[in-house]
């Protein structure tokens, strides 16, 4: 494990790392997850194995540290994020990122463009909820934080979710949720739109994104996978590997 000092006070965004060869690739995970969690069986994947790679987790969850005073919005995710992996000596890098962690990426390929070199977004949020929709519309930050709300959310997420989640503090889960239902301005999406590195766009078979033909008219590669649900590289490993390493050789 690896960290790097992301703020004045001492806080720290911690990550697992394989060595290898560049550019390094950097793996983002979604809402309430970890990424050595989520990634780490793919990443060691022989077909993707060989490169440097950061597994990172984002602040507020997994082992990164867990500030109560932050912000959480995608923005400050992707500012902290991008001192890391200055920290890291990470530059050019191929940043692999599920769910909302996809959105963090967008935002960092867009303000720090030379620590991005390629996105592969895997099921990745690209645009606000609608109102009355998400965890604003269910709880207050109060209540989350010392009603029911926590808890309630964690029964409801099912056991293997809330296996991680309960490591995401509670300010860093409903304010990172509250600001991804917001959104960003521009939209994740329109951000997409205009990034010059290549992108490519993965999701289930079944459940394919709205937006398609903007995405692809703007040079966004979109790739089903089979036999998979939102977390693609749990439910399809192979497919996933197959996907991503398609992806980054394009």
């Amino acid at each position: 494990m690896r960290g790097a000092q992301v703020r004045p006070d001492g806080t720290t965004i911690r990550w697992v790392e394989l060595p290898g060869a560049e550019p390094t690739r950097v793996y983002l995970h979604g809402l309430g997850a970890s990424s050595p969690v989520y990634f780490a069986a793919v990443a060691t994947n022989p077909t993707l194995a060989g490169r440097r790679a950061l597994m990172v987790d984002l602040l507020g969850h997994g082992i990164s540290d867990r500030p109560a005073d932050a912000s959480y919005t995608l923005e400050e995710h992707a500012d902290l994020l991008a001192t890391a992996l200055t920290t890291a000596g990470v530059s050019a890098a191929e940043v692999i990122a599920h769910s909302m962690g996809g959105s963090v990426a967008i935002v960092l390929a867009a303000r720090h463009p030379h620590l991005v070199s390629a996105l592969v977004l895997v099921d990745a949020t690209l645009d606000p909820q609608p109102p009355g929709v998400g965890i604003r519309a269910r709880y207050t930050e109060e209540q989350f934080l010392h009603g029911d709300g926590r808890a309630e959310t964690l029964d409801r997420v099912g056991p293997a979710w809330a296996a991680t989640m309960r490591l995401t503090g509670a300010e860093a889960l409903y304010r990172t949720a509250a600001h991804l239902g917001r959104g960003t301005t521009p939209t994740m999406r329109e951000l997409l739109l205009d990034l010059p590195v290549p992108r490519t766009y993965l999701h289930p078979a079944d459940c394919e994104p709205t937006g398609v033909r903007a995405l692809t008219d703007a040079g966004v590669r979109v790739v089903a996978v089979p036999n998979a649900g939102h977390n693609i590289m749990l439910d399809n490993p192979e497919g996933f590997v197959a996907a991503t390493a398609a992806a980054l050789r394009a």
